[in-house]
């Protein structure tokens, strides 16, 4: 017995040295946000009570295979991710892990969340996005994915996705709402945090299948009459695809969008296909303040993709985003997974980014487009380096 107690304290003693250890910025910055050497959340980070039978052999029962896709929010001046953590089954399931300063530190609360299942139980849940909204609830909207029962018999591969949702007043209570009614099957749906003419505002991602998005263009915009019954009506591309970019497969909002005073300031993900299959990669736009469905910054090309050790992972070359914090000052926190498999923080800061969205080129669409433009700024440095008139 007491060589068991010593086994489990090693265990822990072994565990806080990871849950303790600082983060520390890269000496790489390309001005646009600062990245981190270590993930803030791993596997190896859920609490050893969930995973260890401590009362046997001291084994991994439950095994946990990745922590990702997590939301993200301010809440009593700690910094929450409520994080996808998937474990060895292919199951997910949410859990809380809060940190003192937004960049290492993260600990896991002691139980994951029960999220109450509604009418029709889905077989996996995950990818949740937060958002505070006026109305005084904090709303999480996931993706639920089921088996698609049109399937040929013996084909289990095949899914179909819903926007799930579920509201709380203090992340521990959820109240479970009947799932996003859609014409088509929806991914990657965002609660927009104000009324807008007096409705709740969506940022939808409609698609023909659970992967391909088919006909779907790209990011949606509708408007509903109440989150308890919430169903599409008119529907709305904002944020449109384009051959040969960043976003021609599909794209996806990521978290909710920054209110800032030069406009809506959003994160979101965009996907193509290259030689080793679907690459992922994160970009930014702006939208109006007085119609939050309008475009008004589009930035060409990727804002943030996979780097070194980011790049390899259970889904590798991905990089993934659901969730960021602005604190009154400015700064930015942004949460992203990398290749499925672990989370990691990039810091910004809300000046920054809304002058990268407002100031850098949008995609022209061709070669010819992209060297004009690069040749207009070629010129412009000369001339403040002073070697051209």
């Amino acid at each position: 017995m007491k060589q068991h107690l010593r086994d489990i304290k090693k265990l822990l003693e072994e565990q806080e040295i990871l849950l303790k250890r600082k983060n520390k910025p890269t000496d790489n910055t390309n001005g646009w946000f600062q990245r981190y050497k270590f993930p803030v959340l791993t596997a190896a980070h859920t609490p050893i009570h969930w995973r260890y039978d401590l009362n046997s052999f001291l084994m991994e029962r439950i095994g946990m295979n990745a922590v990702m896709n997590s939301g993200a929010i301010k809440w009593n001046d700690k910094y929450l991710l409520v994080a996808r953590v998937e474990g060895v089954d292919r199951k997910s399931f949410f859990a809380i892990a809060e940190s003192p300063n937004g960049i290492d530190n993260f600990r896991f609360w002691d139980y994951p969340i029960t999220m109450p299942d509604n009418d029709d139980p889905a077989t996996n849940i995950y990818d949740m996005r937060l958002t505070s909204h006026e109305d005084g609830w904090i709303y999480g909207i996931f993706c639920a994915e089921r088996f698609d029962k049109t399937a040929e018999k013996g084909d289990l591969s095949k899914a179909t996705a819903a926007a799930g949702i579920a509201r709380t007043k203090n992340l521990i209570n959820w109240e479970r709402l009947p799932d996003l009614k859609s014409k088509s099957q929806q991914r990657n749906v965002v609660l927009h945090p104000e009324f807008v003419n007096g409705k709740y505002a969506l940022y939808t991602r409609p698609q023909d299948g659970f992967i391909t998005a088919g006909n779907g263009s790209g990011i949606g915009w509708a408007l509903v009459d109440d989150m308890a019954n919430a169903e599409i009506g008119e529907e709305k591309i904002i944020d449109y695809r384009y051959y040969h970019t960043i976003k021609e497969v599909k794209n996806g909002e990521g978290p909710a969008p920054i209110k800032t005073v030069k406009g809506w300031l959003h994160l979101a993900h965009g996907v193509r296909a290259c030689a080793a299959g679907l690459r992922y990669v994160l970009y930014l736009y702006m939208t109006s303040l007085e119609d939050p469905s309008e475009l008004i910054a589009a930035p060409g090309g990727y804002f943030m993709a996979p780097e070194g050790d980011e790049r390899v992972g259970d889904v590798s070359n991905v990089l993934f985003s659901n969730g960021w914090i602005v604190d009154d000052d400015g700064k930015v926190f942004i949460y992203y997974a990398s290749s499925d498999t672990r989370m990691h923080v990039a810091t910004s800061t809300v000046d920054r980014l809304v002058d990268y969205c407002l100031n850098t080129p949008e995609d022209g669409l061709t070669t010819t487009a992209s060297v004009k433009t690069l040749k207009k700024m070629i010129d412009n440095n000369l001339k403040i380096l002073g070697l051209i008139d």
